[in-house]
């Protein structure tokens, strides 16, 4: 697959949200990464503490949205930071126009880069990317990929985010809920078929959801070429 990117060089990437904390203790988490020499921060608002499908409530001494936390850590130092875009639309957005406006104000915040909640139909991301384009809106759009590890586990989280589950998807994991090795060979060639068609189309940039499951995800980048640097023995 001499196709895709290949880079070596890997970096920690700090995962933040301002879920029930005060921006001072926000501010001191994020000097605690940049004193610790992490310079890439994924900023996400975080899920309500109810759980998901319930109402969000900022902290009163908070940071509000995703935006203001952008604007937070780029005043603490010149971090690199990725938020959150939704190809199918955020739950708790009234439209994809109005979501596409929340990504405006992080990128007008400082955001460097988006991360795509996963999909299964790569019409989706590109619907959603020539939209996001169109509204001048330039910079990377970071597809989110996740080999489903558990069918019925995957489609209930896929309901509260707002990411469709096609038919084919479905069908293909059906009558499996026992056959654990089976589900893990099929996860990992649908992961696979979905990045090579996104490749196929231009894209070279992605983000796996390993859900705590790495081994399908380093399988996924055995099937699509990729390979580990081999490490040269001490002389």
């Amino acid at each position: 697959m001499s196709r895709l990117v290949r880079e070596t060089n890997v970096s920690p990437a700090a995962h933040l949200t301002c879920v029930a904390a005060t921006k001072v203790e926000v501010d001191g988490v994020i000097r605690d990464y940049w004193d610790a020499g992490v310079r890439h921060i994924v900023a996400l608002r975080g899920d309500p503490v109810g759980g998901l499908g319930t109402a969000y409530a900022p902290h009163p001494e908070g940071y509000r949205r995703t935006c203001d936390l952008v604007a937070g850590i780029k005043a603490v130092g010149d971090f690199e930071v990725s938020v959150s875009a939704y190809p199918e639309k955020h739950p708790e957005a009234s439209s994809i126009e109005a979501d596409i406006d929340e990504l405006q104000a992080k990128v007008d915040c400082g955001a460097d880069r988006a991360i795509t909640q996963f999909f299964f139909d790569n019409d989706h991301y590109f619907r959603f990317l020539d939209r996001v384009r169109a509204r001048g809106i330039t910079i990377p759009i970071v597809p989110g990929i996740v080999p489903v590890q558990n069918f019925k586990q995957t489609a209930n989280f896929a309901a509260k985010t707002g990411a469709s589950i096609p038919d084919w998807l479905a069908a293909r994991f059906e009558g499996l809920d026992g056959d654990v090795e089976t589900r893990k060979l099929i996860a990992a060639a649908v992961a696979a078929e979905q990045v090579i068609d996104l490749v196929d189309r231009g894209v070279s940039e992605f983000h796996f959801y390993t859900m705590n499951r790495a081994d399908l995800v380093y399988a996924v980048c055995r099937l699509l070429g990729l390979r580990e640097p081999a490490v040269k023995a001490a002389a």
